[in-house]
């Protein structure tokens, strides 16, 4: 039966059983289990919740993610992406600024909609922009969307309802 102790309960000296388990052990290793530092056993040792060194600074880690983009990108050339509208139009939102949202205004938006009795599908076409705009405001991901401020302006002139600071 397991002990679940924090350091041994016979004075602190060295003990040959996992504090995990119990199981007798010649080498035990110490690892954070649910915020106890505890000496386990080898089977107990995958439970440690301490995070993992990483080999030089997150070398695996900075590959792992470049590998991640190259295959990213294969994908994309495979599938006939053309990028080139980005290089010549860019992305600059300059014309059409998103404003200061209100704190929560996603649920408010989700709430006049329904209040409304819209669909994000029906309320996009309504407004005459992509599905996917309208979804984004809803899930508060505005900023990140590139949504542009004269949607959140018609969604507050449709809805009657303040998004915008």
């Amino acid at each position: 039966m397991a002990k679940y102790s924090t350091g041994g309960s016979s004075g602190g000296g060295e003990s040959d059983s996992c504090e995990l388990c119990g199981a007798s052990s010649g080498s035990l290793q110490t690892a954070s289990i649910a915020g106890a530092t505890l000496q386990v056993c080898s089977a107990c040792a995958p439970h440690d919740d301490a995070p993992k060194k990483r080999d030089e600074g997150g070398s695996d880690d900075r590959e792992r993610k470049q590998r991640a983009a190259r295959k990213i990108a294969e994908m994309r050339d495979a599938q006939g992406g053309d990028s080139s509208h980005w290089e010549q139009e860019g992305t600059s939102y300059d014309d059409d600024p998103l404003p200061y949202l209100v704190s929560g205004y996603d649920d408010r938006l989700e709430a006049a909609r329904q209040d409304a009795g819209l669909q994000i599908n029906e309320l996009a076409e309504t407004l005459g922009v992509p599905e996917e705009q309208v979804m984004a405001v809803e899930q508060g991901r505005a900023a990140r969307a590139g949504v542009g401020g004269s949607l959140i302006a018609d969604l507050e002139s449709e809805l009657d309802v303040e998004l915008a600071e």
